[in-house]
């Protein structure tokens, strides 16, 4: 169903940057962000390979709080489909969200609570498709996993930083060691946020913030087109290094 660019990207561990959090009681919840799960998706399936449908979408419950605010419950069962790139095959699945609008008017409260309902419906249903869309965050040593990882990310570009002689001699080869060894490897790439994406005959980078990325990239062997304005490697390159 998938090709292997696509399973590659499904697997591996999400973006820390990607994870926001709340509270609710005396809990700390993480999660994604409904624009985050869309644009993934369209990055990793491609736009018009994959489309959501509301199976049902119903009012649960109608309350009025104590501020005098109208707070009603939608539920929300969300279809989704994914195509292969050639749309000869395809995977359905199917979860339930809810939300809760809260306000003045009984209009806006409804309109608050289907939307959220829709949004949650969406997020819970992709997250089957793995780790790139948050079933990650509901393993819970996973969660203090991705807490830890942002300090470790900002830990080693200061050692490169130092106005030490040896610590930059050393790091170019331990750098060219490692491409050697790996030269398909671009698992230093999503877990900035970056993704790989084939075009033709090439790969390209495509996410947020590619030019503060570029030494990242240029390591994997990426080069740039000033024409397009996007990182790119052939196909060729890529089997030759294989």
């Amino acid at each position: 169903m998938f090709n292997d660019k696509q399973s590659q990207v499904l697997a591996y561990d999400i973006d820390s940057s990607r994870i926001k959090s709340r509270s609710k009681g005396n809990i700390n919840l993480s999660y994604l962000e409904g624009f985050d799960i869309i644009e993934t998706a369209n990055k990793i399936f491609g736009h018009g390979n994959w489309d959501y449908s509301i199976s049902s979408l119903q009012s649960v419950s109608q309350e009025v709080n104590q501020n005098q605010n109208h707070v009603i419950c939608y539920k929300a069962v969300i279809n989704v489909t994914v195509h292969d790139l050639q749309h000869s095959k395809q995977v359905t699945r199917e979860d339930v969200g809810f939300g809760t609008g809260i306000a003045k008017t009984l209009s806006d409260a409804h309109e608050g609570g289907a939307k959220e309902s829709v949004t949650d419906g969406i997020k819970r249903t992709m997250r089957s498709f793995g780790n790139q869309f948050g079933n990650s965050l509901y393993n819970k040593n996973h969660q203090l996993q991705t807490q830890q990882q942002p300090t470790q990310q900002l830990q080693q570009p200061q050692q490169y930083s130092q106005p030490n002689q040896q610590q930059t001699q050393q790091a170019p080869v331990q750098q060219q060691s490692q491409q050697s060894h790996n030269p398909n490897d671009y698992s230093s790439l999503y877990n900035i946020g970056l993704t790989i994406m084939e075009q033709g005959q090439n790969l390209v980078v495509i996410g947020d913030d590619i030019f503060s990325k570029k030494d990242s990239i240029k390591a994997c062997g990426f080069r740039w087109d000033g024409a397009s304005k996007m990182w790119y490697k052939t196909m060729l390159d890529q089997e030759q290094a294989a």
